[in-house]
């Protein structure tokens, strides 16, 4: 009997002329994530994708663990699949789903006829396979409104697939499939939070790290690269850019007001990272900011930082509250990570007392103090880069 995974790709379905483009790649996303388990076959037909693996001791358990978190997948099952005779399939459903059919009390059997010739219509098999696995489990009872356990027959093209509970998918669509966009990340809640979100609409994620050593350690990048990698579990591969920041910061605080150390700050950041973007052809920035979380992200403040950009700032999470967001990173992840003691660059100089609502005249005339072209070629002749991957 052959174990395959049947994939439902949800939202692609709405694609019309365009839906095989997008298939393809949601396809390559999850050949690469599947990879280094073996490798998989992957064929498509009706709105459904196959992957049949290429070993036999291949490990499913840890494939539908990482097809989970695979963006463009609304659900998912692990299938039998089988000679398109009834006595077969009878079989397969006895044997294949015999620990789910032993825990359940209730069930239904469920069939989808694709292939016409088939010598029995969808009704007719279900009535037989029911029956058949009455006769086998007879603790069981047909509840059709609310089965524990419902028992899908498919009948395609080349096998008959069966198959129990549907596995929930990521959804969302696939990552690449809406181009690039970069993401300047600190060491908190919010960044990864929201490259998540917009990972999840397509975008193929490239990370902006600004740090300042020796006033941010090691260790605070280390937590990026582990919030990434817990990120590219959903997104696939991410490209990590890590900026010296140190001599940007100490320039600021010796030539520019304290009340606005953090606003003028950010608009070096939305420099570099808008920059480090166009190169690597990415057509947004994104940011983990909300509206009036912090002083330097006030409509005024927010106003002063887009201000330098030429590019779309996306900010997923600019409606949301803390705990909308912290339950997301619960979910994904990601919270246990960001909240390690290990302070990124955003910490170091904070003002006393910041102005909550800049002018952009104002901003400006403070940065006049600074060689700001200077200052942010330097710390792009020294970026550091490295490619951060899930598994």
């Amino acid at each position: 009997m052959k174990e395959v995974l049947l994939i439902k790709n949800g939202e692609l379905a709405l694609k019309g002329m365009n839906r095989r483009t997008f298939e393809e790649m949601l396809i390559k996303n999850m050949r690469r994530r599947l990879e280094s388990l073996g490798g998989f076959t992957f064929t498509t037909a009706q709105s459904t994708i196959m992957a049949e693996p290429l070993r036999a001791d291949c490990d499913l358990e840890e494939a539908a663990e990482r097809l989970k978190k695979v963006f463009g997948i609304a659900g998912f099952s692990r299938a039998a699949a089988v000679e398109k005779k009834m006595s077969v399939i009878l079989r397969a459903a006895e044997e294949y789903l015999a620990p789910e059919l032993l825990a359940a009390r209730t069930f239904k059997v469920e069939a989808k006829r694709s292939d016409k010739q088939f010598p029995l219509r969808s009704p007719e098999i279900c009535a037989e396979v029911g029956g058949y696995l009455l006769r086998k489990y007879p603790h069981l009872t047909v509840d059709v409104h609310n089965p524990d356990l419902t028992v899908t027959v498919e009948v395609r093209d080349a096998y008959a697939f069966i198959h129990g509970k549907q596995i929930k998918g990521a959804g969302g669509m696939p990552t690449a499939s809406a181009g690039r966009a970069a993401l300047l990340i600190s060491g908190g809640i919010d960044s990864p939070v929201a490259g998540y979100m917009l990972a999840k609409r397509g975008l193929e994620l490239v990370a902006v790290h600004f740090a300042s050593p020796p006033y941010t350690s090691e260790r605070a990048e280390q937590k990026v690269c582990s919030l990434l990698k817990q990120v590219a579990k959903y997104s696939g591969r991410i490209a990590l850019y890590i900026v010296p920041f140190t001599e940007i910061q100490e320039q600021i605080k010796d030539h520019c007001p304290e009340e606005i150390f953090t606003v003028i700050m950010r608009r070096m950041m939305m420099r570099i990272a808008q920059t480090l973007a166009v190169r690597e052809r990415c057509g947004a920035l994104i940011t983990g900011e909300s509206v009036g979380q912090v002083a330097s992200q006030t409509l005024p403040a927010l106003a002063c930082t887009d201000a330098v950009c030429s590019i779309p700032v996306f900010r997923p999470l600019i409606g949301m509250d803390k705990d909308e967001v912290v339950a997301i990173s619960r979910r994904i992840e990601t919270f246990e990570i960001s909240i390690l003691p290990y302070e990124d660059c955003c910490t170091v100089f904070t003002p006393r007392h910041p102005r909550t609502r800049p002018t952009l005249d104002y901003v400006a005339r403070c940065e006049q103090a600074l060689e700001i072209d200077a200052l942010a070629q330097r710390a792009l002749e020294n970026v550091r880069f490295m490619q951060i991957r899930a598994y």
